[in-house]
């Protein structure tokens, strides 16, 4: 099981990877940095908080996990 600290890293990381690619389409799609850059930062908290809940969900079942060898 991934500790907190390593749940919560790998979700900063991928939603900075997230915040760029959707500030990107959202320039693209509206032609403003301001608009395209705060629906990036919108989708970015969002993404973030449903990304840490889900990993700790998942964290604590069991199903499909081999046992430890040891």
């Amino acid at each position: 099981m991934d500790s907190q600290k390593r749940t919560l890293t790998k979700a900063l990381v991928w939603n900075v990877i997230g915040l760029i690619s959707m500030s990107v389409v959202g320039y693209v799609s509206t032609g403003s940095m301001s608009v395209g850059g705060t629906m990036a930062l919108i989708n970015t908290a969002i993404g973030l908080t449903m990304y840490v809940a889900y990993e700790r969900v998942w964290a604590r079942i069991g199903w499909g996990r081999s046992p430890k060898s040891g």
